[in-house]
């Protein structure tokens, strides 16, 4: 059964909204670990806009599970990745006009850049886990890059509407998760999955770990933290056959 990460950037979104002090991510953090997350996951963006520095530091102090910092690929976050030494980054692209990421890390046409960043995390003891589209060259390249996982992103599964697109997609993942265990490595998945389309994701076999943030926090509004992190970790703790 997969792992259940919470991303809790929108926690710090709500809080920059005022440039204020609550609410706090950290606090968000310790609510999630004590409602059964299995993971906390975080992006320290380039422009700051939503996570801080002060945020991942703390939370590197008090937060008791796998701690998985999403990042670029700038020298600026790589050094302080390697300083607050998370148990995992995810490498992910970044553009600064974007809402959310809005597609998988191109390994393929940067392998040798990927390749460098993952080596300096490996070496430091940190897990590399790349963010890429459920496509044969993207899984080849990030296995040839000798990241211990991938994350595939769930974008175009969760944005169908369609049944024809919904299979279409879902096969993507299916296939795209047996590929990554076939080359060696760790497959996660994440990116719009809710409550409502994550259960057939859960069930894939031998996919390790959902990182879910929007649709939780969302839903904390309605019901409190701790209910919707304790309602989301229920369905996507499912048995595999």
């Amino acid at each position: 059964m997969p792992q259940l990460g919470v991303n809790i950037d929108h926690v710090a979104t709500l809080r920059q909204a005022r440039r204020g002090i609550e609410p706090d991510p950290v606090w968000a953090a310790v609510e999630a670990q004590l409602a059964g997350a299995d993971g906390i996951t975080l992006h320290l963006r380039e422009d700051r806009r939503h996570i801080q520095d002060r945020d991942l530091r703390t939370m590197k102090d008090l937060v008791q599970v796998k701690l998985n910092l999403e990042m670029a690929m700038s020298d600026e976050i790589i050094a302080i990745a390697l300083d607050v030494h998370p148990d995992q980054v995810t490498l992910v692209p970044e553009k600064r006009e974007e809402i959310t990421t809005e597609g998988g890390l191109d390994v393929a046409g940067q392998e040798v850049r990927v390749t460098k960043v993952t080596r300096t995390f490996s070496d430091a003891g940190i897990e590399v886990s790349l963010f890429i589209d459920p496509e044969p060259a993207q899984i080849e390249a990030s296995a040839r890059s000798k990241a211990a996982a991938v994350e595939l992103h769930t974008g175009r599964y969760a944005e169908a509407r369609e049944q024809a697109d919904l299979e279409a997609t879902f096969s993507e993942l299916a296939s795209g998760t047996r590929a990554a265990i076939d080359y060696g490595m760790v497959c996660h998945a994440g990116h719009g999955l809710n409550y409502t389309n994550v259960r057939p994701v859960a069930e894939i076999p031998g996919l390790s770990e959902l990182n879910i943030g929007h649709s939780i926090i969302s839903r904390a509004v309605f019901v409190g933290l701790q209910q919707a992190v304790a309602e989301m970790k229920d369905l996507v703790t499912v048995s595999q056959v």
